[in-house]
């Protein structure tokens, strides 16, 4: 029999104040996010939103450009008919992460109940990670997949096969979700190899991770021939590479590499602007990406003839591809944050003041303003509800996560490995690694963008708070406890960190 509802009342009070700090910050961010949903409804807008609304539409055939996985979750949402349920569940998804680095650094690693509820605080209360959770967009489920593969595997001292097969599970969501997470696969792999936690748990993680993802795979050969997860990863890094290549040092011959040569960037260096999404995604003085006519941007052929483009203009311009990627890498620690890549894209990461009405344009598969309306069974356009909106467009402009303070949070977590060089980083290392990658990928792929850096956030404050553990004098329950993680407590005569 379970327990009275007195009792039930007494040991919920008793959790409550256990976790007082992160209860009171939990309760607020709640708050926040019932907030953004009274002021936009039924949800907020990007560019890439609409594609995504299509896969969940017409999910007979894999997307080019990028994986099926949070278009599959729309799909399963679809029958509600409702976007504020969507974007309902990702304010969930947020929250969720937030839990996860707070269990994570207090019942694992014995931080106090105030330092692990601050280093869940930016997940919970920036204001741009809320703006992003109210977007049509994956990075809320693909953030929470990775918070929640680092957890796990941090958890378990001793990892079991079965553990590791949902880690693995978690891991091939992940990548479904963004392609990228099949590098984290790879990170986590290194992490346990390093740890020595046998190879049972290693094999189940691989074998749980492949089976999916080389599934859809085979699924993306049958519709395009060839066995990728996209057909835009060489599209992309032409893109990284647009700003500086140059043919007559990359050494392509105009007659003899006729696909190449077409892909020779035309406009001057000097005019080339800051960003290089204008010559993929929009002509640009001349300049036209889809050379071999309509349909065929992130097609098999020109996949290959822009990673091959690419390539050769990495291999001949290193040094000006390692400057670029350090700019924008380091573009990410900036105290302001002035408008990048373009007015357009900044704008749709603030709280909008102005409804607009949504776009008519053509996608993959159906358009953007029809299938939008009938995903949701009405109008599906953002309906801003003052004072709700104004309130939330006022907290942007105060409370955010500057990315200096972001950069601060790595050194810290920088720190916590390298004095625990002896153990070759301790359980620091594998989030660190993971925020740093999460923040270097996209400068050496793609492109600086915003969004990108908030995945980057729960795994920087996990290391910065394992890192920390040493530095303060922990409650007498949680010492033992401690003495069981990855590495020793440090005896109390001794002040030198591990």
């Amino acid at each position: 029999m379970g327990l009275p509802a007195a009792g039930r009342k007494r040991r919920l009070i008793a959790f409550l104040r256990r976790h007082r700090w992160f209860a009171a910050a939990f309760t607020l961010g709640a708050m926040l996010r019932l907030v953004t949903m009274l002021a936009y409804s039924p949800a907020l807008w990007f560019n890439d939103s609409y594609e995504y609304v299509s896969v969940a539409l017409h999910p007979g055939r894999p997307h080019p450009i990028r994986p099926n996985g949070y278009g599959w979750y729309l799909m399963l949402l679809e029958p509600f008919h409702s976007f504020s349920l969507v974007v309902f569940t990702q304010h969930v998804m947020g929250l969720a992460t937030a839990v996860l680095v707070y269990a994570l650094l207090h019942k694992r690693f014995g931080l106090p109940g105030w330092g692990a509820t601050l280093a869940a605080a930016p997940v919970l209360f920036d204001a741009y990670q809320i703006q992003l959770e109210h977007l049509i967009m994956s990075d809320t489920m693909f953030t929470l997949l990775v918070t929640g593969v680092i957890t796990l595997v941090l958890w378990h001292r001793k990892m079991s096969w079965r553990v590791g097969a949902l880690v693995g599970l978690l891991l091939a969501l992940t990548a479904l979700t963004r392609s990228i997470g099949l590098a984290i696969l790879g990170l986590v792999v290194v992490y346990l190899i390093v740890k020595r936690v046998g190879w049972r748990p290693i094999a189940a993680m691989i074998t749980a991770c492949a089976v999916p993802t080389l599934g859809y795979m085979a699924w993306f050969s049958t519709a395009y021939g060839t066995f990728a997860m996209t057909n835009s990863d060489g599209p992309i890094l032409y893109m990284r590479t647009a700003l500086f290549a140059d043919c007559d040092k990359m050494g392509i011959d105009q007659r003899e590499e006729l696909e190449l040569a077409l892909l020779c960037i035309v406009v001057p260096k000097e005019q080339r602007g800051i960003s290089g999404q204008g010559f993929l995604w929009w002509d640009r003085s001349g300049q036209k990406f889809h050379v071999f006519g309509p349909g065929t941007k992130f097609g098999v052929e020109m996949n290959e003839n822009a990673g091959e483009f690419a390539t050769r203009a990495i291999l001949s311009q290193p040094d000006e591809y390692l400057a670029l990627v350090a700019r924008d890498f380091f573009r990410a620690f900036r105290w302001d944050r002035p408008v990048f890549p373009d007015a357009s894209t900044y704008l749709q990461y603030e709280f909008p003041s102005v409804e607009k009405p949504l776009p008519t344009w053509a996608l993959y598969r159906g358009r953007a303003d029809t299938d939008a309306e009938r995903y949701e069974n009405g109008p599906a356009a953002t309906r801003i509800t003052d004072p709700w909106a104004g309130f939330m467009q006022g907290y942007q402009r105060m409370v955010r996560l500057p990315g200096t303070v972001l950069g601060v949070i790595l050194m810290i977590g920088m720190y916590g490995a390298i004095v625990r060089w002896r153990k070759l980083g301790g359980p620091v290392l594998l989030p660190w690694l993971a925020a740093v990658g999460l923040i270097l990928a996209p400068a050496a792929t793609a492109e600086f963008d915003y969004r990108y850096l908030l995945p980057a956030v729960p795994a920087a404050c996990l290391a910065a708070g394992i890192s920390l553990r040493h530095g303060v004098r922990l409650p007498l329950r949680f010492r033992s406890s401690s003495a069981t993680a990855s590495e020793p407590a440090t005896p109390r005569t001794s002040a030198a960190p591990r």
